[in-house]
C-alpha cells in the first residue's frame, strides 16, 4: 500500500521577523517530492506530523479545523498547514 502524498502550506506568520528562507504566506510543497525546498527547520518540525498522518494516525486539528504546526524560529513563526492528499489514479 502506498502511502498517500502530504501538501504543506504556508498560511500565516505570527513572528515579528520574515522566513530567513524566504518562505511566503501561500507556498506550498509536497512533502513527498519538495521537501528540500522547505526551510530545513520546518521540515523537521513537520516529521513527526506527516509520519502520523502517512500512516493512518490522528491529530488535533486546529481551531480552523484542519492540521496545523508552527516552525520553530522563534522570530518568524510561520504557521504551515498539513493536507493529506487523494491518490492519484492508475
Amino acid at each position: 500500500m502506498k502511502k498517500p502524498s502530504v501538501r504543506i502550506t504556508l498560511v500565516d506568520r505570527l513572528g515579528p521577523c520574515r522566513c530567513h528562507r524566504g518562505h511566503q504566506i501561500g507556498d506550498s510543497f509536497d512533502f513527498e517530492t519538495q521537501r528540500g525546498e522547505l526551510c530545513p527547520m520546518a521540515a523537521h518540525a513537520a516529521f513527526p506530523f506527516v509520519d502520523i498522518l502517512r500512516y493512518g494516525g490522528t491529530l488535533p486539528k486546529s481551531r480552523h479545523g484542519d492540521y496545523r504546526f508552527c516552525c520553530p524560529d522563534a522570530d518568524v513563526v510561520n504557521v504551515f498547514r498539513l493536507e493529506i492528499l487523494p491518490p492519484e489514479e492508475p
